[in-house]
């Protein structure tokens, strides 16, 4: 069984995003839907606009993505999801999505905690230099630099 995947962000977030993950995996096409939130859409517009874009779909069960919990998108998806067959993340990142692609076929429950494992475990602080480009210490003993 493929969930489906939903989209819903500021514009143009979702379609960004989902240019990032055809780019990876082009066979999700069909898995994966976007609904970018158009700046000033009355509420009810964007609402109905994104319901007809979730139909397209047509999965039994959807996972829906959003960028900012308490932000339009957000309020939109809320009313979307059932909590039965859709489940609502907020917060999406590129690694969260990249994971959800990939064990889309997964159930439900198991597929919402890998993407939440995916999101957090993808944000980290990364080192600005390589070892091998940092300023020599004066109590170094060698000249050999070594990889991790």
């Amino acid at each position: 069984m493929n969930n489906g995947i939903f989209i819903i962000a500021h514009a143009p977030l979702a379609s960004a995003l989902r240019q990032c993950v055809l780019h990876v995996f082009p066979d999700a096409a069909t898995s994966l839907a976007v609904f970018d939130v158009q700046p000033n859409m009355p509420t009810d517009e964007t609402l109905a606009a994104a319901r007809m874009t979730l139909s397209l779909l047509n999965t039994p069960s959807t996972l829906i993505l959003t960028d900012l919990f308490g932000a339009t998108p957000c309020n939109i998806a809320q009313k979307m999801a059932d909590g039965v067959n859709s489940k609502l993340i907020t917060g999406v990142n590129l690694p969260m999505l990249l994971r959800a692609v990939t064990y889309r076929q997964e159930a439900m429950d198991a597929l919402v905690a890998r993407v939440l494992a995916g999101g957090t475990q993808g944000v980290m602080q990364v080192a600005v230099t390589a070892p091998q480009n940092q300023k020599r210490r004066p109590h170094d003993q060698n000249d050999h630099d070594y990889q991790q």
